[in-house]
């Protein structure tokens, strides 16, 4: 009895598609995940106003997946309409390094990185943070090679 007033109290103050999107995502079954986000047809209607931003950036993380540049646009509104946990605001940053990194966007890329360690006060993301670094400087290294064959 307890716990299905446990149940009924959770899906009462979150959404229970995006409690098994979110399931799916850390199982890596990312179509499953889809499927119970798209069942959300209207997100500023069926869900709370603190649940937007999870919401974008739940969408983001599997567009990312299919198609990396189109998820900027999630990750971007995720951070517009906020989040509570600095994790979460800092995997977004973390996301949209990569992004600016992949459009050979160093200046934006070094500002959202610096940004995501900042934000990530308990160090959930540290070693995604040093393999960005570590990408950024072999980027660096390959653009000075500009005019002969790239070293590696």
């Amino acid at each position: 009895m307890l716990f299905l007033g446990g149940v009924i109290l959770l899906t009462f103050f979150f959404n229970e598609n995006m409690i098994l999107a979110q399931w799916f995502l850390r199982k890596e079954q990312a179509d499953k995940a889809d499927q119970w986000l798209l069942k959300i047809t209207n997100y500023e209607k069926q869900l709370n106003k603190s649940q937007h931003g999870y919401y974008n950036l739940l969408m983001g993380l599997i567009e990312s997946r299919k198609a990396p540049m189109k998820s900027e646009k999630y990750f971007k509104k995720s951070l517009q309409l906020g989040m509570r946990m600095s994790h979460n605001i800092a995997l977004a940053k973390l996301s949209l390094a990569g992004i600016s990194m992949a459009k050979r966007n160093k200046r934006e890329a070094q500002m959202y990185l610096s940004e995501a360690t900042k934000d990530d006060k308990n160090k959930l993301l540290t070693e995604q943070i040093k393999m960005m670094k570590a990408q950024m400087a072999q980027m660096d290294k390959q653009q000075v090679v500009r005019g002969g064959f790239r070293q590696y």
